[in-house]
This record gives C-alpha cells, structure tokens and sequence, in this order.
C-alpha cells in the first residue's frame, strides 16, 4: 500500500508542476495588455519590431546554440508616449506547457531603437532566464524546428530591480507597467 501511495504521490508532482506552469503561461500571455497605471486592462500600443539578421523569417544558426551563441541585432519604433523604459524578452514559443525564456532584459533607456548584436545597450539590466543566468542563452533547437519570438515591450515605469533579478518578479513588473507592445517570430531549425 505504502508503494502505491508513493507513486500516485510521485506521479502527482509532474502535475502539479504542470498546473504551475500552466499559471505561469497563463500570466505570460496576459502580459501583452498593460495597465497604464490604472489597474484596469487596456490594449497596448503596437510597436514595430525588426532585425536584417532575420532573413526569410528564419533565426540564423550563428544566434544559436549551434553557432557564435551571441544575440542577434534588432531595431524597434513606435513606443508610445509616456515609455518611461523597455524591456526585451526572447523566449521559445514552441516549447511545451510553459515557454523557455532564454534573455530578458529591463530598464532599457526609452530614447534606446535597437539592441546591436552580441551587445547590451548601457544601462539596461538582464533577468535570469530559465537557465538560471543573467544571459543571452542561445537557442537550441532540436528534433524540429521551433518558433521564438523577439517581444520588445515599452513601459510606463523603469523597474529598479538589480540585475539578476529573478524572472518571474521582472515579469510581472513588465506586465503590470506594458504600454506597448512590438514582437517578431522566426524559426530556428535543428
């Protein structure tokens, strides 16, 4: 009987893991509406978002595992009146339950239109990812292609959180504080 207790208790974890990551999803997604400071959902600004390394919507191997392991550029516009910062979040949304953050960086500079490759604009600040580091970790696509996405988003506050802050804490800042929001997707391949 004890054996059996221990697998069901076993087996629940996974789930209960599940539910949390299924939480954390839930909050990511919602993270695209901001508040504007009123605690009432509005839509956000949209921005526009681009990089000349994409070429044919497709994340080249030289920004992944698979090659230098450095960010690639990118450029933005349209970041709304009253944008106190920005906030950068590449993350993998073709992984399962809950998406894998692999960089998240916050109080970028507002007058701030590109990130260059393999650089960090002064002043800004990165999060852990889900690797635990306060990093660009480089995609790694395997088995199949997968989908990652480049969500640039402008805020209505700078988040004074240290580097290294812990990833859930800067994201529900950035989704509180959202007034704008400009995303690309491309693939990377195996």
């Amino acid at each position: 009987m004890t054996a059996v207790r221990d697998r069901t208790r076993r087996a629940a974890r996974p789930l209960r893991a599940r539910a949390a990551g299924a939480a954390f999803l839930a909050a990511l997604t919602l993270a695209g509406c901001g508040t504007a400071g009123y605690g009432a959902s509005v839509a956000p600004s949209r921005m526009s978002v681009s990089s000349e390394a994409f070429v044919s919507g497709i994340l080249p191997q030289r920004y992944t595992c698979h090659g230098q392991k450095m960010n690639p550029p990118l450029n933005w516009s349209g970041a709304p009146a009253g944008t106190k910062s920005l906030a950068l979040i590449v993350d993998d949304s073709s992984a399962p339950i809950t998406p894998t953050i692999y960089w998240l960086v916050f109080d970028i500079n507002p007058g701030t239109t590109d990130i260059q490759e393999g650089a960090l604009p002064t002043g800004a600040r990165q999060a852990l990812n889900s690797a635990g580091a306060a990093t660009y970790d480089a995609p790694c696509p395997r088995g199949r292609p997968h989908s990652y996405r480049f969500t640039v988003y402008a805020l209505n506050t700078t988040l004074k959180l240290p580097k290294g802050a812990p990833l859930q804490a800067v994201w529900t800042a950035i989704a509180a504080a959202t007034i704008g929001r400009g995303r690309i997707v491309v693939t990377g391949n195996p």
